[in-house]
Parts: structure tokens; sequence; C-alpha cells
């Protein structure tokens, strides 16, 4: 519990000590640190209640159906499209990538979510107005495939934690 207690603890204090000497500049970066926090709080809560979705209906049979070793074309097609359509903070993603890795999730295709998140259909109009339809269809597609190449390069490479490497 001390450990948990520690940083938050840690920051109050330097703060503290920061408004102490300097009132306006502290009270300034306390502002835009509580904006950063509630900018990530609403994606970190989603992230979470998705997590406790996942542990109350998904065993890890049925995770490793999706996206373990003998998921397939059907799992990279998933992680795909799970990254592409994710938001929020990548920084939030990882707590329900860890869980799902330590049910069974594949390291190829969480390396494969997470590449694809580089890819946001929504900001697809923009790109296409600042650089023309070839460029954005010309990156998007290399995007895709540069992270099916670095999902399965991060798969071979990283061994699980029982000992095996990537897909077979």
């Amino acid at each position: 519990m001390l450990r948990i207690a520690l940083f938050p603890t840690t920051v109050l204090v330097i703060y503290g000590t920061l408004f102490a000497f300097v009132p306006v500049r502290a009270s300034l970066a306390f502002g835009n640190s509580l904006r950063v926090f509630l900018n990530i709080l609403f994606p970190l809560c989603l992230v979470f209640i998705l997590m406790v979705v996942l542990n109350l209906f998904l065993r890890p049979p049925q995770i490793s159906k999706f996206l373990g070793k003998r998921s397939g074309l059907k799992g990279v097609f998933l992680s795909a499209t799970a990254g592409i359509i994710s938001m929020g903070p990548i920084y939030a993603w990882y707590p329900l990538l860890k869980e799902l890795r330590n049910k069974g999730a594949e390291n190829t295709l969480i390396a494969l979510f997470l590449s694809n998140r580089a890819v946001k259909p929504l900001l697809m109009p923009v790109l296409i107005s600042y650089f023309g339809w070839t460029y954005a269809l010309i990156l998007t597609v290399f995007t895709v495939l540069g992270s099916i190449a670095v999902g399965f390069t991060t798969g071979a490479l990283v061994k699980d934690e029982t000992g095996s490497s990537g897909p077979e």
C-alpha cells in the first residue's frame, strides 16, 4: 500500500514546495497536469471497464481462440481492425493488453494491434486534405503492411512467459 502512495505523495510534495517559492508558475504547472489527467481519465476508465468485462465473460481458452497461436488470419484481421478503430492514448491500452497477454493472447497480435493504432479513420479526411488521396492511400496500405511485419517480427523475437517464441 505504501508503494502505491509513493508517487502521488512525491508529486504533491514537489508541487507544494514549488508553490511556496513560485506560486504562479506552480499553479500553471498544476493546471496543465490536471488537464492532462482529465484528458486521459475517460479512455483510462473505458479500458478498465473493458478489462472488467473481459475478466467476467472471457476465459483464457476463448481469448486463445481469437488471439492465440492458432487464431491464424482471423486473429491477424481482428488485431489489425481493433488497433485501427481503438481510440484514446496508447498507454491507456497497456493494462488491457497485458491482461490479454496473461490470458493467452499472442505477442504477434498484441504488436499488430499497437502498430495499427497509427491508422486513424477519423483523421483520414484531414490527411487527404493536406496530402491528397494517393499519398493517404499509399501511406495507409504501407502502415498496415508494416504493422503486420512488425507484429510477426516481434512475435518471432520475443519469448512469452512459457519460454516459447512467436507463431509456429
